[in-house]
């Protein structure tokens, strides 16, 4: 299952997935983006797999669980779980407004958390499952302009370090990701936001592509890593 999996670095890793012989089931908010999303993985399918996509907001507790209640129902506990549902603001502090930090930390932490919490049951009952979490490179080291999107991901990131350790004696996996600028819709959207600090800065690092990032996450779990981090020579 995979939150946020109809664009960028969701969307990357999904059609890789089925590409592996995996059922996939997508989320994300907007329907229209689902299904361009579904029908761009099904090309991708090499075996008589499952995808489904279904619309979700993340950042409901109640509309979260009665969306994994169904895919529960119709395929059981999911073998993994990747948070990639998230979005970004960049700006000043001292023109952010208190509402976009609160947006921060809906989608990007407790859409997070949400899903954990309706998959962890059934993975402890089962004693085993991957829970993959999608943080940023600004969730592992900060900077200029991102006082909001950063302590929203050192929020995830502060998470699954403790949910690491405490699903570990339940056979659970946990992994964490520190993706660098990825060329994605989300991106070109923050630009328009970024302080000119922030573009130098931004402009320093490398651009990633999406299928590149995915891939490295699909190795990094398949090798049973806790930190992943695209680019990073291992």
């Amino acid at each position: 299952v995979i939150t946020g999996g109809s664009s960028g670095i969701g969307l990357a890793l999904a059609c890789q997935l089925v590409e592996l012989s995996a059922s996939v089931a997508i989320l994300a908010r907007r329907e229209e983006q689902l299904e361009n999303a579904l029908a761009e993985i099904n090309t991708h399918k090499k075996s008589e797999v499952e995808t489904v996509s279904m619309s979700v907001d993340v950042t409901d507790p109640v509309h979260v669980m009665l969306a994994f209640n169904k895919l529960e129902d119709r395929f059981g506990v999911p073998d993994i779980l990747i948070n990639s549902a998230g979005v970004a603001r960049p700006g000043e502090f001292i023109n952010y407004e208190i509402e976009q930090f609160r947006r921060m930390m809906d989608v990007n932490y407790y859409g997070t958390l949400f899903p954990i919490q309706a998959v962890v049951p059934g993975m402890i009952k089962r004693k085993s499952g991957n829970i993959v979490n999608i943080s940023s490179g600004a969730g592992f080291i900060n900077i200029y302009g991102y006082t909001g999107y950063g302590a929203s991901k050192f929020a995830v990131t502060g998470l699954t370090e403790a949910l690491r350790m405490e699903l570990a004696p339940h056979g659970i996996k946990v992994s964490i990701v520190f993706p660098s600028d990825t060329d994605t819709a989300q991106l070109v959207e923050d630009n328009q936001y970024k302080p000119q600090i922030t573009k130098e800065i931004a402009n320093v690092a490398q651009l990633f592509d999406p299928a590149t990032v995915a891939k490295e996450i699909i190795k990094g779990v398949a090798r049973g890593k806790y930190l992943i981090i695209p680019g990073k020579i291992n």
